[in-house]
């Protein structure tokens, strides 16, 4: 199972920092988010980025969680030589990261 199989994303970018939400489709699915996608899991998953800091918010009245890198975006969407690798980008690649529903 992939986490687009669960959850859907919205993403966002200021400077060096890229903010991705990520939505369950369904409430019964909020906890197996929680226990699959945590700060730890996506530093791995985008072990080529330079990201300073991760803050994650568990936002269970909407079933969400929020998740603040920064640092992943090079030195920011203006000054970065990466060729789109933003937020929306970034959000795209998480929507692929393996869970594990046991």
């Amino acid at each position: 199972m992939i986490l687009r199989d669960i959850a859907h994303l919205r993403t966002g970018d200021k400077g060096d920092i890229s903010q991705i939400a990520i939505f369950v489709h369904a409430a019964e699915d909020y906890e197996l988010l929680v226990r699959c996608v945590t700060a730890e899991r996506i530093v791995a998953h985008f072990a080529d980025l330079p990201i300073r800091a991760i803050r994650r918010y568990e936002l269970p009245g909407i079933g969400a969680l929020n998740f603040v890198l920064e640092g992943a975006l090079r030195g920011g969407v203006t000054r970065s030589l990466a060729l789109d690798a933003h937020g929306k980008t970034l959000g795209a690649q998480l929507l692929d990261l393996v869970i594990d529903p046991f």
